[in-house]
């Protein structure tokens, strides 16, 4: 099948070179010339573990181009994807649905003959009825479709997740629709991986209603880990306990920082204004996310109290500041609400992250960046460790210590073992809910 894919951010070049991977034509289409360049030149402006030689591959097999010409992509196109952003839009916390409206436009005013329109991007209830008018508006001849398909792709496990899918969600009006749709995920449903097939609201909802609920997961046991570090108890223990009940299941059940990212803090936030424009508040969601901000002002706390109760003149090492290992994405990383609290204290910050230097240079101003950990506990008064990477689970404890002024940790993961880091030589450690 012939596909365009409008949008190369994250969720577009992922889900792009997939479908070619499964066999189809796809088209990525993108108004930014810049980036189709690098693409044609085989950069990936991106990182995902594996996208590269993927999109190499395809491009290679001829079932993968770039182009900044939506027309010609979306001429002949039997599936045509909207994956453009949709940004927290400034002042009242909904979904910024502009560049989805945007390009349903161009998308109607390019059609040529029958294609659906499946919406990729996470959208609010109601935005696949509202593209549809908006496609009719732009061209009142055309024939079309639409579609609601969210995506689930975990960042750092982005190709996994498409290839080897809990589900599909597709939202579909017509039956002619549903062929479309059923054609271009055949290769998993021939490995029965399940799609389910809902009406257009449902598919919106499921994808908010997932995002929320794992957030509220992540924020559940962060409160618990405050009330653990009170009484005593380890929430590591606890969350292993609690994870082993079928009902509950041990994932997003880690304490840390918070959760950050591209999707949980802009979903809870959408659909929680979407509650009250509906007047149905969601209370538990609007509380999730006023914990989760409390959650990382905790965490400098943590930092404070183990530096005497100042920054001031402190040489901290901070390692990680991406939301999560193995990308290089840094939206609304708890790292941009710590880091900064730490320099405007007067804290000497160096940064080491395996990825997260090209953005975090202009988001975290007024650090140094090192390349390695060792490098940035040197001299050190403080090492926080703020992303879990795999770099950063092993390392040379001892090691670590003689490098540093004074060795503190503050195990914003609960990567190590309290005992085994004091028996390095560490003078105080502090994780989390422990």
């Amino acid at each position: 099948m012939r596909i365009a894919m409008i949008g190369t951010g994250y969720v577009g070049l992922v889900s792009g070179a997939c479908f070619s991977d499964f066999g189809h034509e796809v088209v990525c289409v993108d108004k930014d010339a810049g980036k189709i360049a690098r693409l044609h030149a085989g950069e990936v402006p991106i990182y995902e573990p594996g996208l590269d030689a993927l999109l190499a591959k395809n491009v290679a097999a001829g079932r993968l181009s770039f182009t900044t010409d939506l027309a010609a992509a979306v001429d002949g196109a039997e599936a045509v994807f909207i994956a453009v952003g949709t940004p927290t839009r400034r002042g009242d916390g909904h979904a910024d649905l502009s560049y989805v409206m945007a390009a349903a436009a161009e998308i109607g005013r390019a059609l040529t003959g029958y294609a659906v329109v499946v919406t990729k991007s996470t959208v609010p209830v109601g935005t696949n009825r509202k593209v549809a008018e908006v496609v009719r508006e732009a061209n009142p001849r055309a024939d079309f479709d639409v579609a609601s398909n969210p995506e689930f792709l975990r960042e750092g496990a982005a190709i996994d997740d498409f290839m080897r899918p809990d589900r599909v969600v597709i939202g579909v009006e017509t039956e002619k629709a549903r062929k479309v749709m059923a054609e271009l995920y055949r290769p998993l449903s021939l490995r029965d991986f399940p799609v389910v097939y809902t009406d257009l609201e449902s598919a919106e909802m499921i994808k908010y209603a997932a995002n929320a609920f794992l957030a509220t997961k992540i924020t559940f046991i962060n409160e618990i880990a405050a009330l653990c570090e009170r009484v005593g108890a380890d929430v590591k223990a606890v969350a292993r306990g609690m994870g082993m009940d079928g009902r509950i299941g041990d994932k997003f059940l880690h304490a840390g920082p918070g959760y950050g990212g591209s999707c949980f803090p802009k979903d809870t936030k959408a659909l929680a204004r979407t509650g009250q424009d509906f007047a149905v508040p969601l209370q538990i969601v609007e509380t999730v996310i006023k914990v989760n901000d409390e959650v990382k002002r905790r965490m400098i706390d943590k930092i404070v109290d183990l530096c005497d109760g100042t920054l001031r003149d402190r040489t901290i090492a901070v390692l990680g500041v991406t939301f999560k290992p193995n990308t290089d994405d840094m939206r609304d990383a708890p790292s941009l609400t710590i880091v900064p609290a730490l320099v405007g204290a007067g804290a000497k910050v160096r940064v080491c992250d395996p990825q997260g230097q090209h953005e975090g240079e202009a988001l975290l101003p007024g650090v140094k960046w090192v390349d390695n950990p060792y490098q940035a506990a040197t001299g050190a008064d403080l090492v926080v460790l703020l992303t879990e990477w795999n770099e950063f689970r092993g390392l040379d404890l001892a090691r670590l210590a003689r490098k540093m002024t004074m060795p503190r940790m503050a195990d914003l993961r609960n990567v190590y073992d309290p005992a085994e880091v004091r028996a390095a030589g560490f003078a105080a450690y502090v994780g989390v809910g422990r």
